[in-house]
């Protein structure tokens, strides 16, 4: 009888793995990706190591866990949006990152810290658990992700039509960013507030949100010596 602790489209996986990260890897190991991934294997892959990954036209990056100030920001905004949507009696639902995004133009799939859609949801053809209409996403930035959040990740976020708003949220200080879609000039307007005595509103959604409540136990000095 042979017994196998992996199954063999896992064994094949595994070798397709591009890098994870925040960590460096051997280009001559067994994890590092070899060759472009279709999307069926993306998704096998995912499901076979229980583990997110971001794929962005066959090549995959795992998600690292983040930050205890980063998961109470994420969960802090996610909760804000959430009741206030409520209480307004809007037909809108927020995700946290555990709902997966997909960008179909971009071929790309990502996990946002928070995700809102209004209306009816919308999914891939290839994967009905990726949602593909969101009308605010929102990153809470880290040291190892703010470059990529900032450029490349907004620049495949701008190709959703629905997306309204794209929010940052800053760890070492209360600020938030946001850009708003002006779909009379195809351009985005940048807004920030920083101050604990400030309030941040997202137009598109009619919910203003206080940055003494969102950044509410956050210790700053904490934060920036765990990111220097």
């Amino acid at each position: 009888m042979e017994t196998k602790n992996l199954s063999e489209d896992y064994k094949f996986l595994s070798f397709r793995i591009h890098y994870i990260r925040g960590m460096s890897v051997n280009p001559k190991s067994p994890e590092v990706q070899s060759a472009p991934m279709t999307v069926e294997e993306y998704l096998t892959l995912e499901r076979e190591t229980q583990t997110k990954y971001e794929y962005h036209a066959g090549w995959v990056t795992a998600q690292a866990g983040g930050s205890v100030s980063h998961a109470k920001l994420s969960s802090r905004v996610g909760r804000s949006l959430g009741n206030a949507l409520e209480e307004k009696g809007a037909d809108c639902e927020v995700y946290n990152s555990d709902a997966k995004l997909a960008i179909p133009t971009m071929d790309s799939y990502v996990y946002p810290d928070v995700m809102v859609v209004c209306g009816p949801e919308e999914t891939s053809e290839e994967n009905r658990d990726a949602i593909t209409n969101p009308i605010v996403l929102v990153e809470v930035l880290s040291p190892s992700t703010e470059a990529y959040d900032r450029g490349e990740k907004f620049e495949k976020y701008r190709k959703i039509p629905s997306l309204q708003e794209y929010v940052l949220i800053l760890q070492d200080k209360p600020a938030v960013e946001v850009y708003t879609r002006l779909a009379e000039e195809n351009s985005w307007r940048f807004t920030t507030v920083s101050g604990l005595e400030e309030e941040v509103t997202l137009v598109s959604l009619g919910v203003t949100i206080s940055l003494a409540w969102l950044y509410r136990h956050i210790d700053f000095g904490k934060v920036s010596s765990n990111q220097s």
